[in-house]
C-alpha cells in the first residue's frame, strides 16, 4: 500500500490554476512521478501543479516544497501554487501552524517568502530572473535573451517573431504577439517546448502588450500544458516585457483565469507577483488511487 493512501490533501486554485496541496511535513515520504500521476488522474485531486510540503531544510525557513506537473516531472517554481501553500499554512485548520511574520518557503529553485495582503491574496517574492543563457538554461550562448533564434516556422500557425527568454525558476520563452488569441496552443506550444533550443523543456507564452501597464498572456506549460493562469510566466512576461522597452518594470497580466500584478523590483532585482487563491474542497486519497503504482 502506498504511503500516502488516506492523505488528507486540499484542492485549491490561483486564478484558475489547479492546485494540489499536500502536506508531508512529519514523514520521509517523497513523492514518485507515479504516485503524482495517479493524484493527476482522479478528478477529486487533479492538478496542474501538486505542491508538496516538507519539512524546512535551510534554517529560518518554514517548509520545502516540491512541486509537480501532471506527468510526474518536478518543477522549480509555481507561483500560483505557492500563493495556495501560503493559505493552507496560515488558515487551513489542520495544515496551519504559528508563524512568526512572513513565511518564507524554500524549493530547488531558492527561496520564496510570502506576505499576506488579505484573506485570499498573497505577494511572492520570486527572487531575481535569471537572464544569463546558462542560468535559464539555452542551449546555445545567446549574448543578449532579449531575443533568441528559434525555428519559428509553423504550418497552419501565424507567423511568430523570435522569442525572448528568461528564467523564474524555470525556463520560459515569451513570443510577442498581435493577438494571444489566434494561436491553438495545443497544437504549438509542445513543438517549443521540447524544441533542442531549451535543454530542460520550457513554459511557452503567447504574450499581447495592450498598454504601458498591461499584457494579455497566454501559456503552454511544460508538463501540464495549457492553463488557466502560471505565475512563474506572469513573472517572466513582465521582465521580458520591461527589458524590451515594452511596459515599465510594473504590470498587470491578464491570464485566461484573471489578473496578477506583477512588479520588478528596481532596488534589489527581485521579481514580486500578486494575486488571489480559492480553496475547492478538501479530501483523502483512496488507497485504490495507487494500485498501479509501481
Amino acid at each position: 500500500m502506498s504511503a500516502l493512501s488516506n492523505s488528507r490533501f486540499l484542492k485549491m486554485n490561483g486564478l484558475g490554476n489547479e492546485i494540489t496541496v499536500l502536506d508531508l511535513r512529519g514523514s520521509a515520504h517523497r513523492v514518485s512521478a507515479s504516485e503524482a500521476r495517479a493524484i493527476a488522474a482522479d478528478p477529486r485531486s487533479r492538478f496542474d501543479q501538486l505542491m508538496v510540503l516538507h519539512d524546512p531544510v535551510t534554517p529560518g525557513t518554514d517548509a520545502y516544497m516540491r512541486i509537480y506537473n501532471t506527468d510526474g516531472s518536478e518543477s522549480g517554481a509555481c507561483g500560483n501554487g505557492t500563493r495556495c501553500v501560503a493559505w493552507a499554512m496560515t488558515t487551513d485548520p489542520i495544515m496551519s501552524r504559528p508563524v512568526e511574520g512572513d513565511l518564507v518557503l524554500e524549493t530547488k529553485a531558492g527561496l520564496l517568502p510570502v506576505e499576506r495582503v488579505s484573506d485570499t491574496v498573497f505577494t511572492v517574492d520570486m527572487g531575481p530572473p535569471r537572464l544569463a543563457w546558462n542560468e535559464i538554461p539555452l542551449r546555445d550562448p545567446f549574448p543578449d535573451t532579449r531575443t533568441i533564434a528559434v525555428d519559428t516556422t509553423l504550418p497552419d500557425a501565424p507567423e511568430l517573431r523570435a522569442p525572448s527568454a528568461v528564467g523564474m525558476g524555470n525556463p520560459h520563452a515569451i513570443f510577442w504577439v498581435e493577438n494571444a488569441q489566434a494561436y491553438d496552443l495545443s497544437a504549438i506550444g509542445p513543438v517549443f517546448e521540447h524544441d533542442p533550443a531549451f535543454p530542460e523543456r520550457a513554459n511557452i507564452s503567447f504574450a499581447q502588450v495592450t498598454g504601458p501597464e498591461h499584457i494579455s498572456l497566454r501559456v503552454w506549460e511544460r508538463g501540464a500544458g495549457a492553463t488557466r493562469a502560471c505565475g512563474s510566466a506572469a513573472c517572466a512576461t513582465l521582465v521580458a516585457a520591461s527589458r524590451k522597452g515594452l511596459t515599465g518594470r510594473k504590470a498587470v497580466i491578464a491570464l485566461p483565469g484573471g489578473d496578477l500584478v506583477i512588479e520588478w523590483r528596481e532596488s534589489d532585482d527581485h521579481v514580486l507577483m500578486t494575486g488571489p487563491t480559492e480553496l475547492e474542497h478538501e479530501g483523502t486519497f483512496s488507497p485504490s488511487l495507487f494500485t498501479e503504482v509501481a
